[in-house]
């Protein structure tokens, strides 16, 4: 059954979140600690296989009034070099792996809000907080599908 992969995009992490076996819900997987763009792709093409991935969702991290900044370029970037591995990947066995930006607007606020309602130590928000926003990117397209 396949499913769909949430990223959260960063200069130091990358949040992964990925859906139930149903499409319904989006669970957050880990963050990734960015050392090398072949490194930080080929954890993510491991996710690919063995979570049976079809669609990658991606934060697109736009300004306020709708344009692209410095960081949704840096984004952006990352997701056409992801895309080029993806499409000459022998792991994949030439499947067709759908690439779709989501606006992430406030998905980062909204994740250190629920975090703060719960109480959660600074320490504690820092680790997860890119793992959070990728599940909020991905429950927001989950949502927009039904």
């Amino acid at each position: 059954m396949n499913k769909i992969m949430g990223l959260d995009v960063g200069d130091k992490t990358i949040g992964v979140a990925i859906s139930d076996a149903l499409l319904m819900t989006a669970q957050g997987r880990t963050t990734i600690r960015r050392e090398s763009i072949k490194k930080d792709i080929d954890q993510l093409l491991d996710f690919i296989v063995t979570d049976h991935i079809n669609i990658i969702v991606v934060g697109l991290p736009k300004n306020m009034n709708n344009t692209i900044g410095p960081q949704a370029e840096k984004t952006l970037d990352f997701v056409k070099k992801l895309q080029k591995k993806i499409k000459y990947s022998d792991r994949l066995e030439n499947r067709e792996i759908e690439v779709v930006m989501w606006d992430e607007r406030l998905t980062s606020v909204a994740a250190e809000r629920s975090m703060l309602e719960a109480d959660m130590s600074r320490k504690k928000r820092k680790k997860i907080i890119d793992k959070l926003a990728a599940v909020y990117i991905l429950q927001g397209y989950l949502d927009s599908r039904r």
